[in-house]
């Protein structure tokens, strides 16, 4: 059989090692990316470079997006020459940034109206992990739709988990970047009040990092801050307060009031403020070291 073809749309830190992993497993690649400089060098590698999402999509078995936030994605999808102008009936449709639950129904809804169907599939994992083709895929939508997209989600994860209908993998995905974003706002604090206090750092951090806080997030994150390493990004500050904000606005959507989710995001939103957005979320922790 001949092997499915893929449009890919956003070549950031994410989409760039995703679409080595789909090369490597020799699937033929069409790439868009806003800025056209970033898709260069992907030419050598063996993808083709297409000049609008339409243009991309309109031969393609599989179009996948990984953008930044909702504004991006209804730009590669519903924009002038957006793929929707494109995409073959038939078409699967991947869509795997952090969204908002409204818009990828929303989106969904575009998709069957063009004779497609739309997964969202966002990720856990970072940088590291889509080089690596180590990502998980938090799966929703249609069972069907997902076996046929299945060989292309398994060349770029280790996991694929359907949750169950449209939204599904949207939701769960902010869930987890919330509570992501929560323990990195309390870690920045914590790293603080050890500094000011002139306590042993690498003892303190050890009880931490080895005792019940100590998560693989944790333990990454607080090498970062105690390093100052925070470029190249893994993930940057900017999208994790947009995650915080959308996951926040999820849980009114369900009746709850998001108290955590708020305070992390305030600490998410001062970091901006401070000139960190383009870092590593992991400089979070700097605004408290300068005040």
């Amino acid at each position: 059989m001949e092997p499915l073809r893929i449009a890919f749309f956003g070549l950031g830190a994410m989409g760039s090692g995703m679409v080595r992993r789909l090369l490597k497993a020799g699937f033929p690649v069409t790439i868009y990316n806003r800025t056209a400089d970033k898709a260069e060098p992907f030419r050598a590698e063996g993808a083709l470079l297409a000049g609008s999402p339409r243009e991309a999509a309109a031969n393609a078995d599989v179009v996948i997006s990984m953008v930044a936030d909702d504004t991006a994605s209804g730009r590669v999808w519903l924009g002038d020459k957006g793929a929707m102008e494109g995409v073959r009936a038939g078409a699967i449709l991947i869509e795997s940034s952090t969204l908002s639950v409204e818009w990828v129904r929303s989106l969904a809804a575009e998709a069957s109206s063009c004779g497609c169907e739309l997964l969202d599939a966002p990720v856990t994992g970072s940088k590291p992990q889509a080089a690596s083709g180590e990502l998980s895929f938090l799966v929703g939508g249609d069972a069907g739709a997902l076996a046929k997209a299945r060989p292309v989600l398994e060349a770029m994860g280790r996991t694929i988990i359907h949750l169950g209908p449209t939204g599904s993998g949207a939701l769960l995905k902010l869930i987890n970047n919330f509570v992501c974003g929560v323990q990195i706002a309390s870690l920045a604090e914590a790293i603080a009040m050890i500094e000011r206090a002139g306590l042993d750092a690498e003892a303190a951090l050890g009880i931490l990092t080895g005792g019940a806080p100590g998560s693989p997030l944790v333990k990454t994150i607080s090498g970062r801050m105690t390093a100052r390493q925070y470029t190249p990004p893994n993930f940057l500050l900017r999208l994790m307060a947009k995650d915080l904000a959308y996951a926040g606005a999820e849980a009114r959507n369900l009746g709850l009031d998001p108290v955590t989710a708020a305070a992390a995001l305030k600490v998410f939103q001062q970091a901006v403020a401070h000139g960190d957005e383009e870092r590593d979320l992991s400089s979070v922790v700097e605004q408290f070291r300068s005040t």
